[in-house]
């Protein structure tokens, strides 16, 4: 994996600078240590820091065509490049390495844009056509890599990550009052967001092209379900053969790596069914990771060692310590680019540390499956309440509710609160974000601690309308379940999960996360199974946990869900983390960054430093809070000083420069 960066001035500049190339590339150097490569002509600068995982000795970045007239920078796999290649060599393509990005390149020269639809990966890319002075970028259909870009004046800067674009002294840096508005209502910036006024991402399933001063944006692909009369009709055991095939296939090319391929693995189902297909089927001696807590709350310690000893595997694991935890987060919001509301990407961070010092670059993953499959409680809660309120006076219905939380709600007062507050809004069945209109006015409620100026800035915007504006064609006519699972998907999955808990904290250790789940032919398979196979009865990810019956042991396919979480209070007020929060939260602080009232603040910090009884909210405020001071210091207030030395970073350099018809390697700072 790596991270790519660039300038296109739409006029043609001699002031289009290499060391600001440098800079912006040098800022991201563990995305790609490698190895770094700059091109450069009078209209753009390409700039590539590499994590060589395939072609190690002649993948070197930009690659060029045959003619060196396109030029491609790339962030990703693409897992069935291969056999893409076979086909472009039939028509005649000639390559100079063995990598999937030359393959890119080449099918962008066969078939324009339409070459997204043949890629079966992740990525984020750019490629510069200079003969029509046109620049291309891309991102994957799910938005598994990230892609940020801004205009300013006469130019287009893009990169992998927000801060190397703030490496060009004139990109103002400012909060987005809108997307604090939408973090602490959605958990997330909305697609084609971020947290950081006028820096915008292009969404996942998009393509932009920029020429001659005039930029527009497409949508390629988007998120597959389908209503009832175009599902599939099949049996449940034909469908789990059918998901079993998929899975396998899209583990077997995600093995497909110049150096090797670990896997997560937590105990629950997710991660150990790819595993043990990995395991079973491809290597029996695939090493594997996984993460203890201190708090039995939230361990798994007990279904990991489980699995480790059903596959008699290679393991090592990270005890996240709340100390470790809390020390952590600051190092984790750089990385993360934005406020988070939970510790959980935490943890992850430090096995991706672990991880690297194995000497592993790239491991399997288990996200997606809970959005694909229906493995939610939210899912769960949504088909529970559109039953409830067909009898909302019902006595006996709101006890579902109960049935869902039994790990954690075991007493009968949690489990009336709860009933309750899942009783809200059974009216609003009609609404097209019913299922997620509970969690999103809970989260809501964080807003109380939002100062007066931003409340003010914010005025009378409103996420719900536009949330409902991005919806797509047919959206109305889909079952309950398929609406929700769209919504956790574009929204939750892509642009938190993905990237908070996925890309970045993989990222900043220099590892890339590889996806089976989301093998785009899983996920439009999946969009037309029946949502009765994904949630029968209660019983969440019915048709995956049959799917795997045979290939993991019963406790594992049989065993409730247990959500992944990180303690909050116990890591934020104890060891040193308190004394950062102290600092974080000062009224001088607070004050400073504007954006949260002192006196509130003040409260909350009293009520959770003194052991009161703190609820959820209460917990997501303080992470909230916390986070966003760390963006507003980290990313406004003092960006120049924490940068000022990076270019020290920039690894072995490979320059082509179109200006003056060189090239050459520069070693450290490519001098």
């Amino acid at each position: 994996m790596c991270g790519i960066t660039g300038i296109y001035s739409f006029n043609g500049s001699d002031t289009l600078s290499l060391d600001t190339l440098k800079r912006m590339t040098a800022v991201m150097q563990y995305r790609g240590p490698d190895e770094a490569g700059i091109y450069i002509d009078s209209f753009v600068g390409l700039g590539h820091a590499r994590l060589s995982i395939i072609d190690l000795c002649s993948g070197t970045q930009p690659i060029h065509n045959e003619d060196k007239t396109m030029w491609i920078i790339y962030n990703g796999e693409v897992y069935n490049y291969p056999e893409l290649r076979e086909k472009l060599v039939q028509k005649g393509h000639t390559f100079y390495t063995t990598s999937d990005t030359e393959v890119i390149l080449h099918l962008y020269e066969e078939k324009g844009p339409a070459c997204l639809d043949d890629l079966n990966g992740q990525f984020a890319l750019a490629i510069w056509d200079s003969k029509k002075r046109e620049l291309f970028l891309a991102r994957d259909r799910i938005g598994i890599r990230p892609l940020y870009y801004t205009r300013y004046k006469d130019t287009l800067i893009f990169a992998s990550e927000v801060k190397s674009i703030f490496m060009v002294d004139e990109i103002p840096r400012q909060i987005d009052p809108v997307a604090m508005d939408q973090i602490f209502t959605f958990w997330t910036t909305l697609p084609g967001v971020s947290i950081f006024k006028d820096i915008c991402e292009l969404p996942p399933g998009h393509y932009l092209r920029a020429a001659h001063g005039k930029v527009s944006i497409n949508k390629y692909w988007d998120i597959p379900f389908y209503p009832r009369h175009e599902q599939v009709d099949l049996s449940p055991a034909e469908i789990s053969e059918k998901i079993h095939e998929l899975l396998l296939d899209a583990v077997r090319i995600r093995l497909r790596a110049d150096v090797p391929v670990g896997a997560y693995l937590s105990g629950g189902l997710d991660s150990s069914g790819v595993t043990s297909l990995v395991v079973q089927n491809f290597n029996s001696d695939v090493r594997t990771f996984g993460i203890r807590f201190e708090e039995d709350a939230f361990d798994e310690g007990k279904y990991q060692n489980r699995m480790v000893f059903f596959l008699k595997a290679n393991h090592k694991e990270i005890m996240a310590t709340n100390d470790e935890i809390g020390e952590s987060l600051n190092n984790v919001i750089w990385h993360c680019e934005k406020p988070l509301l939970r510790t959980a990407p935490v943890p992850l961070f430090l096995l991706s540390k672990l991880v690297r010092q194995s000497g592993i670059k790239v491991v399997l993953t288990g996200e997606g499956a809970d959005e694909i499959f229906g493995g939610y409680n939210i899912f769960r809660e949504t088909k529970v309440r559109r039953f409830w309120a067909r009898q909302p006076d019902s006595t006996m219905r709101p006890g579902l509710i109960g049935q869902l939380y039994p790990y954690i709600f075991d007493n009968p007062r949690l489990k009336r609160m709860l009933e309750s507050f899942f009783g809200m809004g059974l009216d609003q069945f009609d609404d097209p974000l019913f299922s997620h209109l509970v969690r999103w006015e809970n989260t809501g409620k964080i807003k109380t601690f939002f100062s007066d100026e931003l409340k003010a800035a914010i005025g009378s915007y409103d996420g719900y309308e536009q949330v409902k504006e991005s919806l797509p064609d047919g959206y109305a006519g889909w079952d309950t379940l398929s609406r929700a699972q769209y919504l956790e998907t574009s929204l939750f999955l892509s642009n938190y999960l993905l990237s908070s808990q996925g890309d970045r904290v993989a990222m900043a250790n220099s590892i890339e996360i590889r996806l089976p789940y989301l093998d785009p032919r899983l996920m439009e398979f999946m969009g037309r199974v029946p949502s009765k196979w994904k949630i029968l009865g209660l019983n969440e990810k019915h048709i995956l946990k049959k799917s795997f019956q045979g290939i993991l042991p019963d406790d594992i396919v049989n065993r409730a869900k247990h959500p992944y979480r990180a303690p909050i209070e116990q890591s934020l007020f104890s060891g040193k983390a308190l004394e950062s929060v102290h600092d974080m939260l000062s009224e001088t602080s607070l004050s400073n960054a504007g954006l949260f009232d002192p006196a509130k603040v003040n409260r909350l910090k009293n009520k959770l430093i003194n052991g009161g009884e703190a609820s959820e909210t209460d917990n997501m405020a303080l992470v909230g809070i916390l986070s966003s001071q760390m963006v507003a210091r980290d990313y406004i207030d003092d960006f120049s000083s924490r940068t000022e030395n990076v270019i020290d970073k920039l690894p072995r350099t490979v320059i082509f420069d179109r200006k003056n018809k060189t090239d050459y390697v520069g070693v450290k700072n490519a001098d």
